[in-house]
């Protein structure tokens, strides 16, 4: 099964741990708006959490996609400079069993939209 998705990213915050704007172990939380591929209708939402592991490079992340057929969550790497590939660990309802993978691409330099293009097998 392959789906894209676009997640506009309004309300992501980072709780920073360290005196830096950039720390090992930066909390960043969301909970954001996904639309279809177009970009146009909104078709569910997301939310979870990013853990800074490497300044300037990555974190680790954990969300969960909803929509009317159920949930997807997702668990793995968000680089700064670069596509993000995201393991699919489950999903629940239509997606129950979801096993596959997440590929993330940053629709503008700010970090204002991301493009979810799932592939997962269902059982």
């Amino acid at each position: 099964l392959h789906l894209v998705f676009v997640e506009r990213a309004t309300t992501d915050t980072t709780n920073h741990l360290g005196k830096g704007d950039d720390n090992a172990g930066d909390i960043l939380t969301f909970s954001n708006s996904v639309f279809d591929q177009k970009d146009q209708s909104q078709v569910g939402t997301d939310q979870g959490y990013c853990i800074r592991v490497a300044p300037g490079k990555a974190y680790e992340c954990q969300w969960t996609l909803t929509t009317p057929q159920g949930q997807i969550m997702v668990e793995g790497p968000f680089f700064d400079a670069s596509d993000s590939t995201i393991t699919v660990i489950g999903g629940t309802g239509g997606y129950r069993g979801a096993r596959g993978e997440m590929k993330l691409h940053a629709r503008d330099a700010k970090g204002s939209a991301y493009d979810f293009a799932y592939s997962i097998d269902i059982p």
